[in-house]
């Protein structure tokens, strides 16, 4: 089913939201298709170069289906926060509506999709200098030491977030250098839309812990069959900080645990699921709790034509 007037809809943006292994990559191209529009991508891990089969990047096949965007922008030894991602999603999406393409926004980290959906806090652009400032910091006296110091400056944010959080607790100080101002301040003025005329459909993926469970167990398997441990041998190769997201991302830790001898394969594979099991149950309650879906799927996506369908009807009502 596909829509052939997008001009009505130029403000729409389709969120998809759910846990990993939930089928939301494959709604998002059906609904791609059937809106005439791109597949963005809203997903902490898959935002990074080095891991496409541990983070399940789409295939060479989906991109040849619908475009795909956002996927592998940066280099594994970037560490992105979601001022960086809000940085590259916006012009991304009004790029989209300008070529009367409709944005299907898919992916499994909330605070990624709660900013785009609801605002980020109106913060100035932190300035380079002041980056590597606080780089040298973290990097001299580590990330412990700098929660005491920023505990000194900012007292609130430094109560809520743990002590070997590096990279919110280098946000944290980058904000305090630069405006003078702690970040728990901008945190209490308005939230700032950076898309105010944008008009939000939202999908959400909620299968039963079973399901989920047995999808997840399901696709760690086939990610070891294409090569995870590989693609893990030649990330440790590039000697990154253990403490980069990429380098924290599911199946990435365990993996490399095999990789350095550290444990057997199939040790490195039960520890990986159990820990992908326990951040999808995470991530369902997340979703389930604090995002307020015009549309639930209370099971794993598998191309299903009658939830496709009526959400096409669904969306079609809001215009």
């Amino acid at each position: 089913m596909k829509l052939a007037d997008n001009s009505k809809m130029r403000d729409l943006v389709i969120v998809i939201a759910g846990p990993t292994a939930s089928g939301k990559s494959q709604l998002a191209i059906d609904l791609a298709l059937a809106f005439d529009g791109a597949v963005v991508n809203a997903d902490s891990m898959q935002v990074y170069k080095n891991t496409p089969i541990i983070s399940a990047c789409p295939s060479a096949e989906d991109k040849k289906i619908v475009p795909h965007l956002l996927y592998e922008m940066w280099d594994a030894s970037f560490n992105g926060s979601v001022v960086d991602w809000m940085n590259e999603v916006v012009p991304c999406i009004q790029k989209l509506w300008q070529n009367n393409k409709v944005p299907v926004v898919v992916g499994g980290t909330g605070m990624y999709l709660d900013n785009l959906i609801n605002g980020v806090t109106p913060i100035p652009e932190t300035k380079e200098d002041v980056k590597r400032k606080v780089a040298q910091m973290l990097a001299k006296d580590g990330v412990q030491k700098c929660h005491e110091i920023l505990a000194l400056v900012d007292a609130k944010t430094a109560e809520r977030l743990s002590p070997n959080d590096t990279t919110r607790v280098r946000r944290a100080l980058e904000v305090f250098y630069d405006t003078g101002k702690p970040l728990s301040y901008w945190h209490s003025l308005p939230m700032k839309k950076l898309l105010p005329n944008a008009v939000f459909y939202v999908i959400s993926i909620l299968p039963d812990k079973a399901e989920l469970d047995k999808r997840c167990f399901l696709r760690f398997d086939k990610m070891v069959a294409q090569g995870a441990a590989k693609e893990a041998k030649k990330l440790e190769r590039l000697q990154l900080s253990s403490k980069l997201p990429a380098m924290r991302a599911l199946g990435v830790p365990e993996l490399l645990s095999y990789v350095r001898g550290e444990v057997s394969l199939s040790e490195s594979i039960e520890s990986a699921k159990l820990h992908t099991r326990q951040y999808a149950k995470r991530q369902r309650t997340w979703f389930k709790n604090k995002l307020n879906a015009n549309f639930v799927v209370p099971c794993c996506y598998a191309s299903q034509k009658e939830i496709l369908e009526n959400i096409i009807i669904d969306v079609k009502k809001m215009f």
